[in-house]
């Protein structure tokens, strides 16, 4: 095996490992949703794998406390396409032997102890993937909150101002509003309906919406609740330390965004180019021609 293989192969994966970094998200909305449900329909066929494959175990009684983080992380995603903790621990097994038949194919077309590193990593990577999808969806939804509270806090402000009652006001600004903190308050108000006191009905929003922001609401209601404070006024505090917090997120966001393109590039596209000549080089001189490989 010619030397220049190995650097060809490692150049190759890094070049398009720093392409994906590097290239920018769509922005369009329609681009996201087929996104997820592309995702959601892969990760249930995994689950789909995983549960039927025989003496998996996927029981109650295994794991409650992975399957409660699970849970947890399920809920701040979102719970998408009605997603539960035993369809995501059979998928990450699915999606680990997955990983490890594709792994061992590369294993055997990669050089040296590149395909024993291939061969180990690839299984791992499969179980962490279904998670790691898992926490991007529940980063999209924080997102999408975090960009949605102030306006949203300013038309419940509105609306208890008209004279309505914390609830409908949070029931009425859900049903004329889109978004995933439009759904759950639509959710809350219909808790509400069905006996489940405005208290214990905020504490499991926040449950599902693990966010500052959203804590700081709820306690600050509370407050406002048991020591008899306007509510209004209570909203428009609580509105303008949302919008306070997302310019300071955003700008955060922006200072971050230059660091990150330069280590990409400096990291992993440099060094592919750089491998590249390198596999050039080595083939010409071990090769004996007097020609350079022109890369």
């Amino acid at each position: 095996m010619s030397a220049a293989t190995p650097l060809t192969f490692m150049a190759a994966t890094s070049a398009m490992v720093g392409l994906v970094l590097a290239l920018p998200v769509p922005p369009q909305r329609h681009a996201r949703a087929r996104r997820r449900r592309g995702g959601t329909r892969l990760l249930w066929g995994l689950a789909a794998a995983g549960a039927g494959l025989a003496g998996l175990g996927f029981g109650p009684a295994g794991g409650a406390a992975r399957a409660g983080g699970l849970a947890a992380r399920i809920e701040a995603a979102g719970r998408p396409a009605g997603l539960g903790p035993r369809e995501l621990l059979a998928a990450k097994i699915a999606a680990a032997l997955l990983g490890l038949g594709v792994g061992s194919l590369l294993a055997a077309m990669a050089p040296g102890r590149l395909g024993i590193a291939l061969a180990v990593s690839a299984p791992a990577a499969g179980f962490a993937a279904p998670e790691l999808w898992l926490r991007r969806l529940a980063a999209e939804r924080a997102r999408r909150v975090r960009r949605e509270l102030p306006a949203l806090l300013d038309l419940v402000r509105v609306t208890v101002e008209a004279g309505a009652s914390l609830r409908e006001a949070l029931r009425a600004v859900g049903a004329r509003s889109t978004g995933p903190l439009a759904a759950e308050w639509r959710a809350l108000g219909r808790e509400v309906e069905l006996g489940v006191p405005l208290e214990a009905a905020l504490a499991g929003m926040s449950m599902r919406l693990p966010l500052p922001e959203v804590r700081a609401l709820v306690a600050a209601l509370d407050r406002a609740r048991r020591h008899g404070a306007p509510l209004a006024q209570t909203l428009e505090a609580q509105g303008r330390d949302a919008r306070a917090a997302l310019a300071r997120r955003t700008r955060e966001d922006a200072a971050r965004a230059g660091p990150k393109i330069q280590l990409v590039v400096a990291l992993l596209l440099v060094p592919s180019v750089l491998l590249l000549v390198a596999a050039a080089l080595a083939s010409a001189l071990l090769g004996g021609g007097a020609e350079v490989v022109p890369v």
